[in-house]
C-alpha cells in the first residue's frame, strides 16, 4: 500500500504551532492543504504565518521561489469544518484534552468520506480512548510530529486499539513520502520516545534530590560524558518544565502509577513557583539577560600516580587502559583476576559505577560510564566520606593526566550516565517485550526524537548484553521500591547470555 496521492487535499485542524508546521510539510510535499481552526481569524493568520517562513526559506536558498508560489496557491484558511468534506487526510492538532479531540473526530465523520484516513497528533492521550467515540474508529490512527515539525524528521505512528493495519500503513507511507522518517508503534502510554525518555530527566533529578550534584555539573557530566546534545536540566529549561511535567505525570497515571515513571518532588515545586524555563526567565537556571551560567564542579588539580594495576579488562571502560598506557603511566596487569577494576599506588581501588556506593567498600572511588572515553572531556567521580583523601587525589589525577576534566559528586549508586543509560535500555527491552515497536524502530526514535548519540540497542550491544541488568539488579538492593527492578524482558535476555556462555 502506498500514501496519499500528491493531488489529494489535505486538512490540518488546530493552527498553532504544531499545526501550521504539519500543514507546512504536507505542503512542501505537494498537497493542497486546507487550514481549519474553530476561533475565528486564526486559520487566515496561519497561513500568513505559514507564508512568511516559506518566503524566508527562500531567502535562505532552501526553496525556489516557483516552488513558494506554488505551495502559496495551495493553501487554503477553512472558515468550516464542512469546507473538509474531499479530504483524504485529515490531521488534527488541537488541545491535549481527551474529550474535546473526540468532538471534533466526531463531528468529521459526519462530514468526510468514508475511506478518508483521520488522525491524531496526541502526545500523550491514547489513540485508542480517542477512535473509542467514532463509529468507524479504525480509519484512526496517531501521526506524532515534534516540534518543529518542518525540522524534525521523526514521526511516530500509532495503531490504536481498533485502528486498521491499512490505515496505519497508509499514514506510514503518507509520512516516509513527505521526507520524514517514520517508526510504527503501538498505543501505549508516552509511544516510545516519551516513554522511553522519562529515565533521562528523571534520574538526573533523582541525583539532585539526593544532594549530590548540581544542576550545572549534572547536565556538564551528561554531555561532556554521556554524550548526549543537552543536559536535563537545560533541555527541560528548554521545553518548559510545566510541559516536560505533565507528560511525565501523564505516562505515570497512565501506567497507574507505576514507581518507574513517577515524577520529581524537585520539578513540581519549580512548576509550583511559575519557574517554567526559559519562557518565563528562570527555571533550573536563571535565564535573565545579565544572568551568569553557573559553572559546574570541577577538581582542583592534582598529581597523577606513576602506575597503576589493572584486574580485569575494565569491561565497558576497557579503552582507558589504551588511554593510561598513552598519557605514560605503567600498566602493571595482575595475573590472577580479581575483578575489573584499576588498583592505585596508594591501594585504593577505582571501579565503574556498578550500582553500588563506596561507602560499602574499603576506600574505592567509583568514575561513571562514558559514551566514548577517549573523546569524553569530562568524567564524574564518586566518594564517601570514608574514602581516603589520598585515594581520590590520585583517581582525579589520573583522569586529569588522560586530559579529562573531573567533576567529583556524592556516593550515588550507579552515578549520573551509567544508572540513565541502564534505564533506558531497560524500559527500551520492556517495549520489544510487550509489542509496542521494533529494536530498529526504538533506536530510530530516540535518536531522531530526542538526538540520543545511541538508540537503547546499540548502548546496549556496546556494553555487553548483561552489563544493564547487573546495574540495575545492584540499584535495586540499594532502593527496593521497584524503581530501578529490571524488567523481565531485560533479565531474560542477560540470563539466556549467561546460560549460553556456560555460566551458573
Amino acid at each position: 500500500m502506498t500514501g496519499l496521492d500528491l493531488s489529494s487535499p489535505v486538512a490540518v485542524v488546530g493552527t498553532g504551532t504544531m499545526g501550521q508546521g504539519i500543514a507546512q510539510v504536507a505542503l512542501v510535499a505537494g498537497h493542497p492543504v486546507r487550514l481549519y481552526d474553530p476561533v475565528p481569524g486564526r486559520a487566515d493568520a496561519a497561513a500568513e504565518a505559514i507564508g512568511a517562513r516559506l518566503d524566508r526559506l527562500v531567502e535562505k536558498d532552501r526553496l525556489a521561489a516557483a516552488d513558494r508560489d506554488a505551495a502559496r496557491a495551495r493553501l487554503h484558511p477553512a472558515h468550516s469544518l464542512a469546507e473538509l468534506a474531499d479530504c483524504a487526510l485529515v490531521v488534527e492538532a488541537v488541545l491535549e484534552q481527551l474529550e474535546a479531540k473526540q468532538q471534533l473526530f466526531r463531528e468529521l465523520e459526519d462530514i468526510v468520506e468514508h475511506d478518508c484516513l483521520l488522525a491524531t497528533n496526541t502526545s500523550s492521550l491514547s489513540v485508542t480512548a480517542i477512535g473509542g467515540a467514532l463509529r468507524n474508529p479504525g480509519r484512526l490512527v496517531g501521526l506524532h510530529f515534534f516540534n518543529p515539525a518542518p525540522l524534525l524528521p521523526l514521526v511516530e505512528v500509532v495503531s490504536g486499539y481498533a485502528s486498521d493495519f491499512s490505515s496505519a500503513t497508509r499514514a506510514y507511507e503518507t509520512a516516509r513520502a513527505w521526507g520524514k522518517t517514520p517508526v510504527a508503534c503501538a498505543d501505549t502510554p508516552g509511544f516510545i520516545v516519551n516513554r522511553i525518555a522519562r529515565p533521562f530527566y528523571a534520574e538526573a533529578f533523582a541525583v539532585y534530590e539526593a544532594q549530590a550534584a548540581d544542576p550545572a555539573t549534572i547536565d556538564a557530566v551528561l554531555r561532556e560524558s554521556g554524550g548526549f546534545r543537552m543536559g536535563a536540566f537545560e533541555l527541560t529549561d528548554l521545553i518548559g518544565q510545566d510541559v516536560n511535567e505533565s507528560v511525565t505525570h501523564s505516562v505515570w497515571q497512565s501506567f497507574f502509577q507505576d514507581v518507574r515513571f513517577t515524577p520529581s518532588l524537585a520539578q513540581r515545586r519549580l512548576v509550583e513557583s511559575g519557574r517554567l524555563g526559559r519562557k518565563t526567565g528562570h527555571g533550573w537556571y536563571d535565564h535573565g539577560a545579565d544572568a551568569e551560567r553557573p559553572e559546574p564542579h570541577t577538581a582542583e588539580k592534582a598529581q597523577a600516580p606513576a602506575y597503576v594495576v589493572a584486574e580485569g579488562d575494565l569491561g565497558p571502560a576497557a579503552e582507558l587502559l589504551t588511554l593510561i598506557r598513552e598519557a605514560g603511566i605503567q600498566v602493571r596487569e595482575d595475573e590472577e583476576d580479581h575483578g575489573t577494576r584499576l588498583v592505585l599506588p596508594s591501594g585504593g581501588q577505582l571501579v565503574l559505577a556498578d550500582g553500588q556506593t563506596s561507602v560499602e567498600f574499603r576506600d574505592v572511588v567509583y568514575f561513571d560510564l562514558a559514551l566514548d572515553y577517549r573523546r569524553a572531556t569530562r568524567i564524574a567521580l564518586s566518594a564517601s566520606q570514608d574514602t581516603a583523601p589520598q585515594t581520590l587525589s590520585e583517581a582525579v589525577g589520573l583522569f586529569q593526566a588522560l586530559g579529562k576534566t573531573v567533576s567529583v559528586i556524592g556516593d550515588v549508586p550507579g552515578m549520573i550516565v551509567a544508572r540513565t543509560v541502564a534505564r533506558i535500555v531497560d524500559l527500551a527491552h520492556d517495549a520489544v517485550a510487550k509489542g509496542v515497536a521494533t529494536e530498529e524502530d526504538i533506536d530510530t526514535a530516540m535518536r531522531l526524537g530526542v538526538n540520543y548519540p545511541l538508540g537503547p540497542f546499540e548502548w546496549s550491544r556496546r556494553l555487553g548484553r548483561s552489563w544493564a541488568c547487573s546495574l540495575l539488579d545492584d540499584l535495586h538492593q540499594r532502593d527496593p521500591s521497584g524503581r530501578y527492578a529490571p524488567s523481565l524482558a531485560l533479565y531474560r535476555h542477560a540470563y539466556a547470555t549467561e546460560k549460553r556462555e556456560g555460566t551458573s
